[in-house]
């Protein structure tokens, strides 16, 4: 049996429907593949038509494309001695699932049907996919004619099962099957399956990496095994971007790593390992539970080796310290890259924003900024189609940028639109942070500041905002950004004061930003109504705002909130970056009309204000415990214990 292996995965920028881009980027990437000796390639998850193609997966065409896509692999020269693994649509009986295929030498090997759906916060994978739920099950699927023509087979297996070469075993997981909690690669590796693969479309959020590499390392951890990793990059045609990450895994170490963040196109990743650290890894940690695996996996079997012939120069793996990206990296990074796919996919000439001299739109004028930077250092490592791309954009065939703030200046424009009640200080913010990154020269205002294509912040706390500017003042060597933290955010819409801005934000919202941050996510991530977050609030805030105070903030926002949520519909769609989000057309599925007196919900609140004014046990200064009656205007800015367990008792019953 043979022991070493050179595997290759891949991050691709498809795009939702592109279905000649889509097929060149693949084809690219099987290319670089097989030129670093690798035997097996992995892609992304639904890599040939696009994962984003959203209710076009309804149309016959999505469908009958895709096929024809395959086929052209199929017969491509590119595609031969190479076990290559892409994903695509597939309708089985009149059941429309998200495949894999596998296929080797004009042969489909197998088709494999996810299993799990994600079908959480931004997916919807359910509305247009069925999941195989018939564990270890395989059918015969019927390929059409296309294929048949190519291939000379009539069926082919479809439905649960692996793959077993001459000289191993390769089992397929898809995106969200890494995340619960009865993944597939725990059977499998329990059955023998030596290689784990898994395709997948997963979009970045702030912070969200570490969780992605911590799964892939815990799934070889507790089983060893080969883990092999493949995602989309890019924005696909919508408001997510996905972050590639490409990585391989062996018993629980990562020994290589793609770039999250990059304007590549094609991007492969390869490795070479022994096979047998991972037997060895297995014998002494998962022998007794392998021998009583119950339910063996139905294996396809293959007359090919992974394996190279020479095996006496065998690899020692070497794990790699995942280098994450600080928050403040991720908002100049991950929305860059999104509005660079955005700008040159969308055929437009460049950004228009309106510079307020507000740390909204100054964040905003920083990531356009950032997007120049890469571009710049993509062109300077010899990024040819990156250089195409801008040429295209800017409409001049032999332009080639100098520097980031030369290239903003012929894409990006700035203007400060002024009223009479804008102050002097807010205009001399603006024109100097323009001047700085090289372009001319809140509140959310239906049909005003929300009028717009395209929003790189729209999901990004103003917490994070602050901090990324803060970040960016070293950075990029822009002081112009000082000023503007250290000014107390206003729409500027009451008359001037003697010149100057008497109207703040946080005055006119009745909280500060910060504390509408922490409302924000009690609201969306937690699932807090109103009473629940009363009930949060007044244990987070105990030190600062009484029970009674809390309870004002709560009722406020929620009036606010259900007052303005028809602005919501309108929203321009925004960069996702959290799972806290504004936009309701894809994420916060939410109505846009309410009861604004949420009249049972603010009596449930009111009625717990005096529970909260009762007898509280302190401790005598003597150090003896004693029974005190305290005033309800001091106990209300720091609640006891035992104040908190009646509320408890209170609410149960």
């Amino acid at each position: 049996m043979g022991r070493k292996v050179t595997l290759a995965t891949c991050s691709l920028n498809q795009w939702a429907l592109d279905f000649e881009g889509n097929l060149q980027r693949i084809l690219e990437s099987i290319e670089i593949a097989k030129a670093h000796g690798a035997k097996y390639r992995l892609g992304p998850e639904l890599e040939i038509c696009g994962y984003g193609c959203a209710d076009h997966f309804y149309e016959s065409d999505t469908l009958l494309h895709s096929f024809q896509v395959l086929r052209k692999l199929l017969e491509s020269p590119i595609t031969q001695d190479i076990i290559c693994d892409v994903g695509m649509p597939i309708m089985h009986q009149n059941v429309r699932y998200n495949c894999r295929v596998l296929f080797l030498n004009r042969k489909i090997l197998l088709i494999r049907p996810k299993m799990l759906m994600a079908n959480y916060g931004l997916y919807r994978e359910i509305r247009w996919f069925s999941h195989w739920n018939q564990s270890r099950r395989v059918e015969e699927y019927f390929l059409p004619r296309m294929i048949q023509e190519v291939t000379g087979q009539d069926t082919v297996p479809f439905g649960d099962c692996v793959l077993s070469t001459k000289d191993t075993c390769i089992g397929t997981e898809m995106c969200a099957e890494l995340w619960n909690p009865r993944s597939p690669h725990i059977q499998m590796g329990l059955d023998g399956v030596e290689i784990f693969t898994n395709a997948s479309a997963s979009h970045h959020e702030l912070r969200k990496a570490d969780q992605r590499v911590n799964l892939i390392k815990s799934a070889t951890t507790k089983s060893g095994g080969i883990y092999l990793y493949a995602n989309q990059r890019g924005c696909d045609g919508d408001r997510v971007y996905y972050d590639g990450c490409a990585m391989v895994a062996i018993n629980g170490d990562i020994v290589a790593q793609g770039a999250q963040f990059s304007l590549s196109d094609v991007e492969v990743i390869t490795a070479t390992l022994d096979l047998e650290d991972v037997r060895s890894y297995r014998g002494e940690v998962c022998q007794p539970n392998m021998e009583s695996e119950p339910k063996p996996c139905h294996r396809v079997k293959v007359d090919f080796s992974l394996s190279s012939g020479d095996d006496i120069y065998l690899p020692t793996h070497q794990p790699i310290t995942w280098n994450f990206h600080t928050p403040e990296e991720e908002i100049s990074l991950g929305p860059a890259c999104w509005l660079w796919d955005y700008l040159r996919r969308s055929g437009q000439a460049g950004f228009l924003l309106p510079l307020s001299g507000g740390v909204d739109s100054s964040s905003t004028a920083c990531i356009v900024y950032s997007m120049c930077v890469l571009i710049c250092q993509a062109i300077q490592d010899g990024k040819s189609q990156v250089l195409e791309d801008v040429r295209r954009v800017v409409g001049e065939d032999t332009y080639c940028p100098q520097s980031p703030a030369e290239l903003c200046g012929h894409m990006f424009t700035t203007c400060y639109m002024a009223s009479e009640n804008s102050s002097l200080d807010t205009c001399s913010r603006a024109r100097e942070l323009a001047n700085q990154i090289g372009s001319l020269t809140g509140y959310f205002t239906k049909y005003d500041c929300s009028s717009a294509d395209i929003n790189p912040i729209g999901g990004i706390s103003k917490t994070d905002l602050k901090s990324f500017l803060l970040f960016c003042v070293e950075h990029f060597h822009l002081p112009a950004l000082r000023g503007i933290l250290a000014a107390p955010p206003t729409a500027e819409l009451e008359p001037l004061t003697g010149g100057q801005v008497s109207q703040t934000d946080e005055a006119d919202m009745g909280m500060t930003y910060s504390e509408l941050s922490v409302i924000g996510r009690l609201r969306k991530i937690s699932k807090c109504g109103p009473f629940s977050m009363f009930c949060k609030l007044i244990h987070t805030w105990k030190d600062v705002l009484s029970p009674t105070e809390v309870a004002q903030k709560v009722k406020h926002f929620f009036r606010m909130y259900s007052m303005n949520r028809h602005k919501m519909t309108t929203v321009t769609p925004s960069y996702h970056a959290e799972s806290y989000s504004p936009d309701d057309n894809r994420f916060d599925l939410r109505p846009f009309l309410y009861n604004t007196r949420w009249t049972w919900q603010f009596r449930c609140i009111d009625k717990q204000i005096p529970v909260l004014r009762v007898p509280l046990l302190v401790t005598a200064a003597g150090g003896e415990d004693a029974a005190s009656e305290v005033e309800p205007s001091k106990t209300e800015g720091a609640v006891s214990r035992l104040a908190a367990n009646t509320l408890n008792q209170k609410v149960l019953q």
